[in-house]
């Protein structure tokens, strides 16, 4: 090494500690007694928030408890007001066919009619021969349970059965029965039994689960009677969980509720939970909330981890005030932060200009050289996410176009679609967010045709009724074709709903009125003015005004009045320009009884396929609303 070099590296002063004699003098002064109040404080505070924690589960289960006792409170007192009511009108007899009288049958009827909760009723009497009313049909299971209360109501006891499943799939329900006997002098008349719809406490428990609990209730055995998580099935045995057990073991005794600290185990791996269940002494059931003491005590842990914090950022400030250097830091710091809010701010190109031998001009050097980084890892991040963008966009039309193009009739339809959709959304003041989920779901609502067979969808003249029930599938086809990309879960309801109507008459689910997502609506009134001025080959394109007053016909029956009303707008400013290619097609078939010139009264051929007459005449009891002219009869 040669002497300049080494010349070089002695006049080069070292980074000089300014902190290290400051630090060793104030700990024991400074830094020792914060730690034990901190500590103290932090303690005090974590009680309290634990203890809110259990008193929030103690007031959502008590709150569910008080829920049930009143639904099933109120329900005795009907039953025993339709008791009285029964007396009355039997005069006392509804033995043999007496209990068949119409105004006995009446009165069950306004019985089941008068709520929403109850689903089936019966009135049997002594000799269990009797009436029904309801809108479910008792299975084996429900049949055993009416006997079973019958077999209660002679011994002069109401009965409360154990909750079971009846019906399937989406029309599968949760219901118990209540059953009271009937007597008239101390004489057993009979019995009445009510099948109730526990949707009621469902919907409640679900309700309850969006604020992170687990909620379900249990009977008197742990079995389960309720719960809002999928991964529970009626009539499950709850028992593994220590909080049911705890609820069954205390049998009778159990009137107050208790909050629980216990441990799931699932395999190998075991999760610590915070439970409370309140009884309900009525039905010997008992509503339990639970949830991961991780989640229950989050905000222990936070606050936890912001006192220590907050304690490190005093014991830092008390000591950089006490240093006798405070001028020569404060003022280098000042820079710095500056230059960190300019960063903060998106200014990537602040740098600090700071000469100093200490700790802070090295921090100063970093932070040039961290500013310069993330200046580029920045401009880089943006070229990189619209580049991500543009192929995003592009694969989403490239699919689309891929479906119009299978269909020769409705080429360009996704596109209008989109156009026609975001001009609506516009009008009607939606917000940049609504506007970037609406163009992607308009732009894929049909990509579900992608499923529906080549001479089905390319058929040129009327489907069969069996043909259109298949075309109806490629709303949920398209859904769960797209449903596993999750960045597209925003965009589902448009694709799978945009054939729902207002008035319950649309498919897939027959949803009504404000059950269709306003994403859905908009892309249906689209939808709807692409398929009235196109031409196919079952159907004349129409002038766009008459297309117009064709909508508004159908407005509040299937589409949107203000999604309508914006597509008026935007038409009568003049920004919807309607591009038919005119082409020579056969005479198109007739449109079932659908008159020529469609009034408001009569809907026009609007949504799906159209449906051979003479098909659809022979399954008109199968599939009513396919061969409804008012519903469904050409196809987008």
């Amino acid at each position: 090494m040669s002497s300049a070099t080494l010349s070089l590296k002695v006049s080069n002063p070292a980074r000089i500690p300014i902190l290290y004699v400051i630090l060793g003098v104030l700990v024991a002064i400074s830094v020792v007694p914060m730690y034990f109040y901190s500590a103290k404080v932090e303690s005090d505070n974590s009680k309290t928030l634990k203890t809110n924690e259990k008193l929030l589960q103690n007031t959502v289960t008590r709150s569910l408890a008080d829920d049930i006792s009143q639904h099933e409170a109120s329900l005795r007192l009907m039953l025993a007001n339709l008791s009285a009511a029964i007396q009355i009108a039997s005069g006392g007899d509804i033995g043999g066919r007496h209990v068949e009288r119409s105004e006995l049958r009446a009165l069950l009827e306004n019985f089941v009619s008068s709520s929403d909760d109850i689903a089936y009723a019966t009135l049997l009497n002594a000799q269990a021969k009797g009436i029904t009313a309801g809108r479910i049909a008792p299975d084996a299971f429900l049949r055993r349970e009416l006997e079973r209360g019958f077999a209660a109501a002679r011994e002069g006891r109401a009965y409360n059965g154990q909750a079971l499943v009846v019906g399937s799939g989406k029309s599968a329900r949760t219901v118990v029965l209540v059953s009271s006997p009937v007597m008239y002098g101390g004489r057993f008349l009979g019995m009445i039994g009510s099948v109730v719809d526990l949707q009621f406490l469902i919907r409640r428990l679900e309700e309850v689960s969006r604020s992170g609990l687990t909620p379900y209730v249990v009977d008197a055995q742990g079995r389960l009677v309720a719960a809002s998580h999928a991964n529970y099935a009626t009539g499950q045995d709850m028992k593994n969980l220590e909080i049911v057990k705890n609820f069954v073991d205390e049998g009778s005794k159990a009137q107050l509720a208790a909050t629980k600290d216990f441990t799931i185990q699932e395999g190998n791996e075991s999760t610590d939970m915070l439970g409370t269940y309140s009884p309900v002494m009525a039905l010997d059931w008992a509503v339990v909330v639970q949830k991961p003491q991780v989640e229950a005590y989050r905000a222990v842990f936070e606050m936890q981890h912001t006192a220590r914090l907050l304690a490190l950022l005093a014991v830092l400030a008390s000591i950089m005030v006490s240093f006798y250097a405070a001028r020569r830091i404060t003022n280098p710091l000042k820079v710095l932060t500056e230059s960190s809010r300019a960063i903060a701010r998106g200014d990537f190109t602040k740098r600090v200009e700071l000469r100093s031998r200490t700790e802070i001009g090295e921090l100063a050097d970093t932070f040039n050289i961290m500013s310069e980084e993330l200046q580029q890892f920045v401009q880089d991040l943006q070229r990189a996410a619209e580049e991500n963008r543009a192929l995003f966009m592009g694969s989403i039309q490239m699919l689309a176009g891929a479906v119009d193009e299978k269909d020769p009739y409705t080429r360009g339809h996704s596109d209008r679609v989109t156009r026609y959709s975001l001009q609506i959304a516009r009008e009607m003041g939606l917000d940049d967010e609504f506007l970037e989920i609406l163009r992607i779901s308009a732009q894929l609502h049909d990509v579900g045709k992608i499923g529906i067979e080549d001479h089905i969808l390319k058929k040129p003249g009327a489907l069969t009724p069996e043909e259109f029930e298949i075309m109806k599938t490629h709303t949920t086809k398209g859904a769960n074709i797209l449903r596993p990309v999750s960045q597209l879960k925003e965009m589902l309801p448009g694709i799978e709903l945009h054939h729902e109507a207002l008035d319950g008459r649309g498919y897939p689910y027959g949803l009504q009125g404000d059950q269709i997502p306003l994403l859905a609506r908009v892309i249906a009134v689209a939808d709807t003015f692409d398929a009235l001025t196109t031409n196919r080959p079952y159907q004349r394109a129409y002038e766009p005004p008459e297309a117009l007053r064709i909508i508004q016909g159908l407005v509040g029956k299937r589409l949107d009045p203000k999604a309508a009303a914006a597509l008026v707008a935007v038409y009568e400013r003049g920004e919807i320009k309607v591009r038919r290619l005119v082409r020579a097609q056969a005479t198109p078939p007739p449109l079932l009884s659908a008159p020529q010139v469609p009034t408001a009264s009569a809907a026009p051929p609007i949504a799906e396929p159209a449906v051979d007459n003479k098909a659809a005449a022979a399954s008109a009891s199968a599939s009513p609303s396919a061969i409804d002219p008012a519903v469904h009869t050409t196809r987008f």
